[in-house]
């Protein structure tokens, strides 16, 4: 070898270098992309091997619909913008530093109840103990009904049945997802369909229906922390708002009624949102009630610590003025649900959340 390139040799380097260039420049699709393009649309895919449907949206993560052995319900979990931000909280799936563990029944995004014909299905989870097990209920995954996928929506439905404590059906429940995109927002529909298989009663209480619980940052900054008690009089501590730390909680509510802060659990109104940030990123999450849902418009059971809840069904509880409502459903009888949650990559104006709010209205009339 003396050291010189060979006019052959020569080409090949040079277009090697053109090559390079192009790709760096975005005006080359490397072969690897090509072979394996990303995923297009909001797909639904389903994997009950592993007890699980995965919703992504041009192959990034939405949401995944799941019913592990360790939940006493199916949850939507986790629950991701636009931007790739998790709002929900991890605990008690997977545990992140810094993070409350309190209430182990609060996973992802839910839908159950304090007290149905005596029973607890809203604080069931591993950590109950065994002598109060028979007083709780728990919510079992039956059958995938169907899964479609879509250029801006997909949608899945899916069967559960609601257990006693003493192993008695009392519910079958039926459940439509759609799972939509939009510009700087992603969408879920969720239209629940219960059907009594026994005289039920959903006795007015403190906790339920739809219920999320969020991150940490989208926790109030004025939590002060307190003892919490359930309707059988079990107690939970949660601490106030953490200081000083990386992440610190800037979550905010407000309501379809103007109602902000802490101020707004236990009113009443059409919408409820959370607003927060995370360094420099910013999310509104609202939950939107439905005209034809039963008790609407909804109290919210919203809390600083971190629970964003609609509960139609706690009409007393809430206000003690009023008389219960005390949902009855008679064998054969059926009642519905239907609720929007939007998920903003921004501070979500109080009139945009209103425009929604009327869209979602006239699409379930």
């Amino acid at each position: 070898m003396n050291g010189k390139l060979s006019l052959s040799q020569l080409s090949l380097k040079s277009s090697g270098l053109v090559t390079l260039a192009l790709l760096a420049a975005g005006l080359l699709v490397a072969p690897s992309a090509l072979a394996a393009p990303a995923a297009r649309g909001v797909k639904v895919v389903a994997d009950e091997a592993n007890r699980r449907v995965d919703i992504t949206i041009d192959g990034a993560p939405f949401t995944s619909y799941i019913w592990p052995t360790s939940l006493k319900k199916p949850v939507l979990y986790p629950i991701v913008d636009a931007d790739g931000i998790t709002v929900t909280r991890g605990y008690p799936l997977d545990l992140r530093p810094g993070e409350r563990v309190d209430h182990p029944h609060h996973a992802g995004l839910w839908f159950n109840y304090e007290n149905v014909n005596g029973f607890d299905f809203w604080n069931n989870s591993g950590a109950i103990k065994p002598e109060q097990r028979s007083k709780m209920g728990s919510i079992l995954q039956t059958r995938i009904v169907s899964t479609k996928s879509g250029a801006d929506l997909g949608e899945l439905v899916v069967e559960s049945v609601w257990v006693t404590g003493d192993n008695k059906q009392i519910l079958n429940q039926t459940t439509r997802y759609v799972f939509m995109r939009r510009d700087h927002a992603r969408v879920i529909d969720e239209v629940i369909t219960l059907k009594a298989l026994d005289h039920v009663v959903f006795k007015d209480a403190k906790d339920g229906l739809l219920g999320l619980r969020v991150a940490s940052w989208l926790e109030s900054p004025e939590e002060k922390g307190g003892i919490f008690m359930d309707a059988s009089g079990n107690p939970t501590k949660v601490d106030a708002a953490p200081v000083g730390v990386p992440n610190p909680a800037t979550g905010e509510y407000l309501t379809s009624e103007g109602i902000r802060g802490n101020a707004a659990w236990a009113t009443r109104g059409r919408w409820c949102s959370l607003t927060g940030h995370t360094g420099d990123h910013t999310v509104t999450i609202a939950l939107i009630d439905n005209p034809g849902n039963p008790g609407f418009p909804t109290y919210w059971h919203a809390r600083g610590y971190g629970l964003f809840a609609a509960n139609p069904l706690g009409r007393s509880i809430f206000d003690p003025k009023q008389q219960p409502l005390n949902l009855t459903l008679e064998k054969g009888q059926s009642a519905s649900f239907r609720y929007r949650m939007v998920l903003y990559s921004h501070a979500a104006s109080p009139e945009e959340i209103d425009a929604e709010a009327g869209s979602f209205v006239g699409e379930f009339k």
